[in-house]
């Protein structure tokens, strides 16, 4: 066991409040589980497998609840995975020092969002009316996207989500649901990433309890979310979440680059 059971006890409340937190606006937390394991762990490659695992956890339910109300339609999500899931894969595979990893993570959550926070503050009484984009432009931002979060260990999601609420692609809570699907299959793509670069690393004992965690409370912040949250309140907690874990991790990693 590589925690002391109080440190493990802690590491669970944070992973609970993490996927209750995230699951509500139809996020994994894959980023703030890596800003909260590099409190308690060494281990990079451990770090980015666990933080993996409870992201699928969590979406997984996220995901199936999305679809039951009818907020996901597969159709409409396809261009998106077809492109991101072998670019997460790859993504996966590289090597990055752990250093340029988290420096290329926290700025992509900070500059997300930034984006998504001017645009709830900018929509005035327009509305969610959503606009027509070409279908390439599902593929690019699908690849794009998949990439990029192959390479920082995360879903995805919560880098798209900005994105399309900025384009106004559709209603905050479509856009919510597509973000929980695409953080499912970017997570399974980035572990098999991860097996093939031999970087998947478990330890069972506190894998297992922080998969508990994350399960009971991405359940809880799913529900509570379809039920009480409007769609400017999705969009106003995405980036209060995406913003806050981004200054986090820059102010731990970025003054290694220099």
């Amino acid at each position: 066991m590589l925690l002391s059971v109080e440190n493990l006890v802690l590491l669970c409340l944070g992973f609970f409040v993490v996927a209750t937190l995230y699951s509500s606006v139809g996020f994994g937390g894959g980023s703030s589980y890596l800003a909260l394991l590099t409190l308690f762990l060494t281990g990079f490659f451990a770090i980015r497998s666990i933080a993996l695992i409870c992201n699928l956890v969590v979406v997984s339910g996220s995901t199936y609840l999305y679809f039951k109300k009818g907020h996901a339609k597969l159709k409409d999500f396809v261009p998106f995975v077809l492109t991101s899931i072998p670019l997460a894969f790859i993504g996966a595979s590289f090597r990055l020092k752990e250093h340029v990893f988290f420096v290329l993570l926290g700025s992509s959550l900070v500059v997300s969002a930034i984006f998504l926070a001017w645009q709830t503050f900018s929509d005035g009484n327009v509305g969610e009316r959503p606009k027509v984009y070409p279908k390439y432009m599902s593929y690019l931002l699908g690849g794009s996207i998949g990439l990029l979060s192959g390479l920082v260990g995360i879903g995805g999601g919560i880098f798209l989500a900005p994105v399309l609420n900025h384009l106004k692609w559709d209603k905050s809570i479509k856009i919510a649901a597509l973000a929980s699907f695409f953080i499912l299959v970017n997570s399974i793509s980035g572990l098999a990433g991860l097996v093939k670069g031999d970087m998947l690393n478990l330890p069972w004992k506190e894998t297992m309890a922080l998969v508990v965690s994350v399960l009971i409370g991405g359940q809880l912040g799913i529900r509570l979310s379809l039920k009480r949250l409007t769609p400017k309140g999705i969009k106003r907690v995405t980036a209060l979440l995406v913003f806050v874990v981004g200054i986090r991790i820059l102010v731990k990693y970025a003054p290694e680059l220099f």
